[in-house]
């Protein structure tokens, strides 16, 4: 349980696991966002691969930790969280290739969104399910991964797609079986890690100077109606409903 960061052959691995569901607590996206910050600060690094553990990559927040916690700070500390790790990822200094097996949620899509390269199981499905727990956020993210009009019913509807959805639009890379996750994740960072690293960095650093969305500006104007939902009392009672079992 936890979060790990290992090394080897200019590839860095971050991995992360929270049963049951990898619903990640507000300090647990602090903790990301530094593990994978400080593996790109290593100069010996040339890629991150960042997968999890058990049942799904992951199911976003941790929404009984903001119920049973008086107040507004969870739900601050976990927006604050959830912006840091997803900065990370578009920040890292080398690229990021994600691994995705299960269900991909939430903050799952703002980490996958904000990847360089993802490659996921054919058990993958991702989907933002915000509305129904009285949130909005990551549709910048998912926006990245799904055609627009796609994009909205998926945030209207809280659908979810598959991985060879994504493989079809081309935000996937790779759909493998799951047993074959981890390698293929692998060979991805390996052919990257082989590269000329100061090459490789600027590459990435390029790349991001070129995008036409500052994807950290768009996320936090979607969390200023998130504040403005919970301020008016609906986000409560839709996150409730989702403890007491009265929503999927």
């Amino acid at each position: 349980m936890g979060i790990r960061l290992h090394s080897d052959g200019g590839i860095a691995e971050v991995t992360f696991a929270f049963p049951p569901v990898n619903a990640l607590p507000a300090a647990a996206w602090f903790d990301l966002a530094g593990a994978i910050t400080e593996a790109a600060s290593d100069p010996r690094v040339r890629v991150v691969v960042l997968a999890a553990g058990g049942r799904g990559f992951c199911a976003g927040v941790d929404i009984k930790e903001m119920q049973r916690t008086p107040g507004h700070d969870a739900l601050i500390r976990a927006n604050r969280g959830c912006f840091a790790a997803f900065a990370a990822v578009d920040e890292c200094a080398v690229p990021v290739v994600a691994a995705v097996h299960g269900f991909c949620l939430g903050g799952g899509v703002g980490l996958v969104g904000n990847a360089d390269v993802v490659i996921a199981a054919d058990d993958a499905t991702f989907g933002l399910p915000e509305v129904d727990r009285g949130a909005l956020g990551a549709a910048t993210h998912l926006a990245r991964l799904v055609p627009q009009h796609l994009m909205r019913a998926m945030v209207y509807t809280c659908r979810t797609v598959t991985a060879h959805d994504l493989h079809r639009f081309g935000s996937v890379l790779e759909v493998v079986p799951p047993d074959k996750l981890t390698a293929a994740a692998r060979a991805v960072a390996e052919e990257i890690a082989a590269k000329d690293p100061e090459i490789i960095r600027r590459a990435k650093e390029s790349l991001n100077g070129i995008d036409p969305i500052d994807v950290k500006r768009s996320y936090r104007y979607e969390q200023g109606f998130t504040y403005e939902l919970n301020l008016s009392g609906v986000s409560d009672r839709a996150r409730q409903d989702f403890v007491d079992g009265s929503t999927p």
